[in-house]
């Protein structure tokens, strides 16, 4: 699995952040999502739900 990120595409919304701490967090000057690992074997479900979670659809799974 490999997760996208689109900053030009994030609204701020931090959904993922919450969703999946491990994962994402925000920059702190604008708050758009910031994609801190690619999720190990364990970590791909959370990835899924921030990706549904994200109103912007601004994350993709690449399988």
């Amino acid at each position: 699995m490999k997760v996208v990120a689109h900053q030009d595409m994030c609204v701020s919304a931090g959904q993922c952040a919450f969703t999946s701490p491990a994962l994402f967090d925000q920059r702190d000057d604008d708050g758009v999502v910031v994609l801190l690992n690619q999720p190990i074997a364990d970590q791909h479900d959370d990835a899924r739900r921030a990706v549904e979670s994200c109103p912007a659809r601004a994350i993709d799974i690449e399988e």
